[in-house]
């Protein structure tokens, strides 16, 4: 399976801008740019995209985990905090940091971490990025 993204880029680094798009058409000449990514503009940015396809990533892993052991959540929410620093002449995504809230009924504390730590390691979206990656993972009543 391939899923395809593209981007256009035109003028300079901070005066330039560009669209992202996704062939689903979920994003679709979505605009981007210096002050998106590195101030507060209006847009996107790569860093958010991929902060948010690791939330959705981590969160269906969660529900494959918990699901081999015979739960079903009721609703898992994650956000992921991705970290852009410099590093040497350049940029890097050092870090993302997950925070995870699931209503799960019938799961007890361990079994949830366990899925949870499972579901950090096995996400795919986990395994491309070079990054740390933490996370904080609670049980809703």
């Amino acid at each position: 399976m391939k899923r395809n993204g593209s981007a256009v880029w035109k003028g300079g680094l901070k005066d330039g801008k560009g669209t992202v798009s996704s062939d689903s058409g979920v994003l679709k000449d979505t605009q981007y740019s210096f002050s998106t990514r590195f101030e507060n503009g209006a847009g996107t940015n790569p860093e958010e995209l991929i902060a948010a396809a690791h939330a959705g990533c981590f969160s269906m892993a969660l529900s494959a985990q918990l699901g081999t052991m015979g739960l079903t959540p009721e609703a898992i929410r994650t956000s992921a905090a991705v970290s852009l620093e410099k590093v040497g002449d350049g940029f890097a995504i050092t870090a993302v940091h997950l925070t995870v809230k699931a209503k799960v009924p019938g799961a007890d504390a361990p079994q949830f971490a366990t899925a949870a730590n499972n579901a950090k390691a096995g996400c795919p979206v986990s395994k491309v990025l070079n990054a740390t990656i933490t996370m904080d993972a609670a049980l809703e009543p």
